[in-house]
């Protein structure tokens, strides 16, 4: 669909940083899919690649943190985006705290959320996770230049696209 890719090209959406934890494995992966779906009740859908390590473990976490990267942290966004958990260790390289449910939350991101995994969704090559906002640490400002797909494009995957 030429005409759709040309459309969402368009768009400059925020990237999230989506941590899992379930039977003490930890992962975490660069997203660019995800956005608040309901105000009242609060709920946020994020959606992960299926090919990616961190839906395999999301698929069995009760909560997934989504933290929210500033522009200037491109080597976190690389470590996330760029490396696979099937052969590194990215909490190693990171400080970190269990948030609820012992979900990894990066100590490094300005503004991060936890949410209780309330429903999931098969949408093609991405699952959505349906989160309930449990946890949140925002920046004391209203705001801050957070990365978007613009400036995360000359990220490589760590894992393939298709």
């Amino acid at each position: 669909m030429i005409a759709f890719d040309r459309f969402t090209d368009a768009l400059d959406y925020p990237m999230y940083v989506v941590t899992a934890e379930a039977d003490g494995e930890r992962a975490g992966c660069l997203v660019g899919f995800g956005s608040q779906c309901s105000m009242r009740p609060a709920r946020f859908m994020v959606w992960v690649s299926k090919l990616n390590r961190t839906c395999r473990v999301a698929a069995r976490a009760d909560h997934l943190a989504v933290h929210l990267l500033r522009r200037d942290q491109r080597a976190l966004a690389r470590l996330f985006g760029g490396e696979t958990g099937d052969r590194t260790d990215k909490f190693a390289r990171v400080a970190w705290h269990p948030g609820p449910g012992g979900v990894p939350v990066l100590d490094e991101a300005p503004a991060w959320f936890v949410g209780r995994v309330e429903q999931r969704v098969d949408g093609g090559d991405h699952v959505g996770f349906l989160l309930v906002p449990q946890e949140v640490r925002h920046p004391a400002d209203k705001g801050f230049p957070f990365l978007s797909v613009t400036g995360a494009i000359d990220i490589p995957p760590g894992h393939p696209v298709d």
